[in-house]
């Protein structure tokens, strides 16, 4: 194995510990901002780290009294939480079998590539039509509708995941396992669904981000709490005449938190799927 000079060795941990700061730097502000008094984010020049620091507005936005800041945005974490998690159950639930089936059938992939090509069109051309359908299945203002569209989102996305998660599955494996008497289903769970888990899994991580930071259709096909989401909420605070940066700062902390914490629990699966197929032997 050739061995790295330590000029080579030090200018590549540079380059890392570079990026890294280049990537935390805006989530450190954000925090600080969150922190820092109203005064410290409106003086020149800048103060960098507050004098005094504050957490009251976390205390804020996580209070359930009724009809404050924090209701509304505790009850649009709750929204998020229930609409990204059923869309990304249901694109699961289409994006196996039918990834399987592309992958397993090179014949149809042109479906495949003729969906994904939805991805081309602007959310606003298909704004309204889907206003319409929801308004004619009485799903506006609803999770359970808001949810469908971002199904329509995640689906085609999370079958072109799997599809190519299936790709690096020998089919030999699956023929094996029917010659020695097993069923499609029964290889597909014994066989097939386990040494997808990793593709599985990032599938489903990519599909929640999706869901959590969309806000386009979120504005559009919601009005209140019943269905407001997070993204919709934070652009709420900062509708006033008079905004709370250090507030906005706050929520935005806390909105990053689910996905930060999924993604810390989910990163070997992570890893090993986006790397899947990779590499042949």
């Amino acid at each position: 194995m050739e061995r790295r000079s330590p000029a080579f060795t030090i200018f590549i941990h540079g380059c890392a510990l570079l990026l890294a700061a280049i990537i935390l730097a805006p989530i450190a502000w954000l925090f600080i901002m969150s922190i820092s008094p109203a005064a410290d984010l409106a003086a020149k020049p800048l103060r960098w780290w507050p004098q005094a620091a504050d957490f009251s507005r976390y205390q804020t936005l996580l209070s359930t009294a009724e009809n404050s800041a924090g209701a509304a945005f505790t009850s649009s974490l709750r929204n998020s939480l229930e609409i990204a998690g059923m869309a990304t159950l249901a694109a699961l639930a289409l994006a196996i079998p039918a990834g399987w089936a592309v992958s397993r059938t090179p014949a149809i992939g042109w479906s495949l590539s003729m969906v994904i090509a939805t991805y081309m069109l602007p959310p606003v051309a298909l704004a309204v039509p889907l206003y319409m359908g929801l308004s004619h299945l009485g799903l506006l203002n609803n999770v359970f509708g808001l949810a469908l569209v971002y199904l329509t989102i995640l689906a085609p996305f999370t079958t072109w995941l799997m599809k190519s998660g299936f790709d690096s599955i020998p089919r030999e494996i699956e023929a094996a396992a029917m010659i020695d008497g097993a069923g499609l289903f029964q290889t597909l769970r014994i066989i097939t669904l386990p040494l997808a888990a990793p593709v599985m899994a990032t599938s489903a991580l990519f599909a929640v981000l999706l869901a959590w930071d969309e806000f386009f259709y979120a504005l559009l096909f919601t009005s209140d709490q019943r269905a407001k989401t997070l993204t919709v909420a934070i652009a709420d605070l900062a509708g006033g005449r008079v905004s709370d940066y250090g507030l906005i700062a706050t929520a935005g902390v806390l909105a990053a938190l689910p996905p930060v914490l999924i993604g810390l629990v989910m990163q070997r699966a992570l890893i090993s799927g986006l790397t899947s197929g990779g590499v042949k032997g």
